[in-house]
C-alpha cells in the first residue's frame, strides 16, 4: 500500500504492540511500554533522538512525571504492513496546554522499531 493509499483503522484494529505501548504510556506504567520496543529501537520526540531500550526507558520515566496530561486517542491510520499513524489529543499543564500529536509507528517482529512523535 503506497503513503497516499493510507487506510483509517479504528483503535482496535491497531496492532496489540501499539495499544499494550499507548495505554501503559498512558498509565505511567514504564516497565511495561519500554517492553513494547525492540532491544535497537528509536524513538525520535521533541527534537531528541531515544536509542535503544534504556535510553528508551529513561526517556518513558522523564515524559511521565515532567507534565500532569490527559490523552485520548483520535485516530489511527495503517500506511503498510509495518507502518501505523496513532493521533493522540493531549490536555495538561505544559505550554499551550492542549495538541494533537501525531505518533508514526514502524514495526518488526511484532515489536516496535521505530517511533517518531510530532504535532
Amino acid at each position: 500500500m503506497r503513503d497516499d493509499q493510507r487506510r483509517t483503522s479504528t483503535p482496535e484494529s491497531l496492532p496489540e504492540v501499539i495499544t499494550r505501548y499507548l495505554k501503559a504510556h498512558r498509565a505511567h506504567d514504564t516497565a511495561t511500554a519500554v517492553t513494547a520496543f525492540t532491544r535497537e529501537a528509536t524513538v525520535i520526540d521533541d527534537g531528541h533522538a531515544y536509542e535503544g531500550t534504556e535510553a528508551i526507558e529513561g526517556w518513558l520515566g522523564r515524559s511521565a512525571t515532567e507534565f500532569t496530561y490527559t490523552s485520548h486517542l483520535v485516530s489511527a491510520q495503517q500506511a503498510d504492513a509495518t507502518h501505523y499513524i496513532a493521533t493522540l489529543h493531549l490536555e495538561g499543564d505544559f505550554p499551550g496546554g492542549t495538541i494533537d500529536l501525531r505518533y508514526q509507528f514502524t514495526l518488526r517482529d511484532d515489536l516496535i522499531e521505530h517511533l517518531v512523535i510530532e504535532p
